[in-house]
């Protein structure tokens, strides 16, 4: 018997999920970002200014520009739980709502959460290979929920308009990246967009479980 009511094995039954019903992966990777944004709040400026640049994706800190140190080792994780401010989390949080039940439910737990975290890590360093010597530390989980977003059209459903809908994506980020659209006045890392996109295109049917394929 499916628990919970979220393990099905039909597309036809997703319309009928509670909007609420989160499996518990996405439920995880939402208070755990949330959570770590209300620490943040509350932390003194310069403590503030520390924990991002110590647990920030930083493409400098990789390119032999610095000495090696333990930090350099999560902060490829670590940088995708921490945001600029609340349009920022916020707009990534109902992002992962929104694409995370879709993609948990096919995938399962335990690879969903892979699925997420790497599609962040190929994203940071998709950064760091355009700008290895940027000193411009990367925050956010943009690029492990745009693998997400690449993930959902690997679905059957969108085979008929699947290059259609990755042009419109990339050309979308570029411009706002570019243009800096979102940034609250900082840097818009849209490389790292761009990676973690083309990360969950490519990754997805590798993670699938066998009952989804084709779905």
């Amino acid at each position: 018997m499916p628990a919970e009511g979220y393990q099905v094995h039909s597309d036809r039954a997703l319309p009928n999920q509670p909007m609420f019903n989160m499996p518990p992966v996405t439920k995880a990777l939402l208070a755990a970002n949330v959570l770590v944004f209300a620490a943040m709040l509350v932390l003194p400026a310069r403590i503030d200014e520390i924990v991002v640049e110590t647990f920030g994706f930083t493409p400098a800190n990789y390119s032999g520009m610095v000495p090696f140190e333990w930090p350099m080792i999560v902060a490829p994780i670590t940088y995708q739980f921490l945001h600029a401010g609340f349009a920022h989390i916020g707009v990534n949080m109902l992002a992962l709502v929104a694409f995370g039940a879709g993609i948990e439910q096919r995938l399962g737990g335990w690879r969903f959460l892979v699925f997420f975290l790497l599609s962040g890590i190929i994203g940071a360093f998709a950064e760091f290979a355009v700008a290895p010597g940027s000193a411009d530390v990367v925050i956010g989980a943009s690029a492990a929920i745009s693998g997400l977003f690449g993930g959902i059209l690997r679905f059957g459903v969108f085979r008929r308009g699947f290059w259609l809908l990755v042009a419109l994506w990339l050309v979308m980020n570029a411009v706002t990246g570019i243009a800096g659209i979102g940034g609250a006045g900082e840097p818009v890392a849209w490389i790292a967009h761009v990676g973690g996109f083309a990360a969950g295109l490519i990754l997805y049917p590798l993670f699938v479980r066998r009952a989804f394929v084709g779905h």
